[in-house]
């Protein structure tokens, strides 16, 4: 029963590590987008699962008063980010780079 004990021991002390790295490095990526530079700056480490934007876009802007212009801002930050938040408004928690994004006017790009 010792040995067993250990094993689980030591299986989530590397679970633990190896998920740590992780998360600061998914910071520091999206630490370099924040930054107060014009050009956004991408980690080409990470790859990230391609969406369907069309798709996740129609979904978050089909309750807009004007849908091509949230459609069109909603692929831009999709296609940049490869994440849109769910639901029709809010949850920009989720998207923490979708929710980044500022237009020339230091608004939210984003809808």
């Amino acid at each position: 029963m010792k040995p067993f004990s250990i094993f689980v021991v030591i299986i989530l002390l590397l679970q633990v590590s190896l998920g740590h790295s992780f998360l600061s490095n998914s910071a520091n990526f999206h630490a370099n987008i924040d930054e107060g530079s014009d050009a956004v700056a991408i980690d080409k480490k990470h790859h990230y699962k391609k969406i369907n934007c069309g798709y996740a876009c129609s979904r978050r802007c089909k309750d807009s008063s004007r849908k091509n212009v949230c459609h069109r801002a909603c692929r831009s930050c999709c296609l940049r980010c490869q994440c849109v938040p769910p639901g029709t408004y809010g949850n920009k928690q989720a998207c923490p780079c979708y929710a980044s994004l500022r237009t020339h006017g230091n608004k939210p790009k984003c809808p």
